[in-house]
């Protein structure tokens, strides 16, 4: 059972009322740094140790307990940090109040702390496992390609052609959905207005801004142009004389907003028949691994991508190998367990 607020130690309280003045934190942070110093109280209690005479042994010895009980990497990681901000804060404080001393000003030294340097530094937590991203089979990919396909040329319809082209651009070029809902039409510049991203129709290329403002070109496969441009002349009709250079509109003729794309696509997979639910990102990596089993190029991938640096794009290749395995699994005579 964790302390409460009031159970605390004193200078744990003094703590988190200075961030929350100061610093103006969250009441949910907040509420994560008293459990997590509240974790710090449990094991000085248990061990009989004084907080302020806390070692570095102590701190890796209690990191360690909580490895044992079942806690993540990521929540160790924020236990030594809430431990770590709290102990600079006492070492903070108590120079301040020496100097208040020497200046003959009342202040209290802590003279039972023995740490003249934080007990948490160099204690790390367990190195976290990255989750891999979740992506379609190239089957999964081409069936809710298809499907959309489908219901555009059955319905025939302003939405369905529009998510149509949609699709087709998210899987065809990798794109972020923020990156998709910033294309206009054509590029655009003047001083009230600038493009965040636009179509080359003559050269099959979308201009996206990215992460860190960054500007990259990426290709458009011709199946993908076709789909843009049967969702161009179906815009015209709905638009009519009203201005506008968003490239995905509302049926109010407004750019197209993230939860719209995000509730379309995921019906659409359902309706195509694909057993997880399926969000905008997904296409995203669902292209960079497929691009990657078929090109073995990932620097290409990751300047399709826009990552700033190859170990963001290096995590495919993982999923790369997770293809290469169900393959040896399914083809391999000797591959099934129980062959001999």
């Amino acid at each position: 059972m964790k302390p409460k607020l009031d159970e605390l130690h004193l200078l744990m309280q003094e703590y988190l009322q200075e961030l929350f003045v100061l610093r103006q934190l969250s009441p949910h942070t907040l509420k994560a740094y008293q459990g997590d110093l509240g974790n710090l109280l449990i094991f000085s209690s248990e061990d009989e140790v004084e907080l302020l005479k806390v070692s570095n042994g102590h701190i890796r010895h209690w990191a360690a307990r909580l490895h044992s009980r079942g806690n993540s990497p990521r929540t160790i990681a924020r236990n030594l940090s809430a431990w770590r901000g709290w102990y600079e804060w006492l070492i903070e404080k108590n120079k301040r109040s020496k100097l208040q001393v020497e200046a003959s000003i009342d202040a209290f030294v802590y003279e039972d702390a023995n740490f003249a340097s934080n007990p948490v530094d160099d204690v790390k937590a367990p190195k976290r496992l990255k989750s891999l991203p979740k992506a379609l089979s190239v089957e999964q990919a081409l069936a809710l390609v298809n499907q959309a396909s489908l219901e555009a040329s059955q319905n025939n319809d302003f939405e369905s052609i529009r998510d149509f082209a949609i699709i087709d651009l998210l899987y065809s070029s990798g794109l972020r959905l923020s990156e998709l809902l910033g294309i206009d039409i054509s590029q655009s510049s003047d001083r009230q207005y600038e493009s965040a991203g636009w179509l080359d129709w003559e050269a099959a290329e979308v201009t996206v801004l990215g992460k860190g403002g960054k500007r990259r070109t990426v290709p458009v496969g011709m199946p993908a142009m076709e789909s843009l441009r049967a969702w161009l002349i179906r815009r015209a009709d709905l638009i009519g004389a009203k201005e506008g250079l968003a490239m995905f509109i509302s049926g109010k003729g407004l750019r197209l907003s993230p939860r719209t794309v995000q509730d379309r696509l995921r019906r659409l997979a359902m309706r195509a028949g694909l057993p997880t639910h399926v969000h905008p990102h997904m296409m995203r990596h669902s292209f960079a691994s497929h691009v990657l089993q078929s090109s073995q190029d990932l620097r290409a991938v990751q300047e399709m991508l826009g990552h700033a640096s190859i170990s963001s794009t290096q995590i495919y290749t993982a999923l790369d190998f997770q293809h290469l395995a169900r393959a040896y699994d399914q083809a391999h005579p000797r591959a099934k367990a129980g062959k001999r």
